[in-house]
């Protein structure tokens, strides 16, 4: 999923989390959603250094 998907996603959770109530949830789901997309991002680019040596 590229930027665009990932902030539409966002959005429609933060819209959610205000209708329910549960904005604390939200921005822990963020941090967490932040934190596995660095992750994600750091191993393909050590995949691909591997890949390259």
């Amino acid at each position: 999923m590229n930027s665009f998907f990932y902030g539409l996603f966002a959005v429609v959770l933060a819209i959610l989390s205000l209708y329910t109530g549960e904005v604390v949830t939200f921005l822990m789901l963020g941090f967490i959603l932040i934190s596995l997309q660095n992750i994600n991002m750091t191993l393909k680019k050590l995949v691909k250094q591997k890949e390259s040596d």
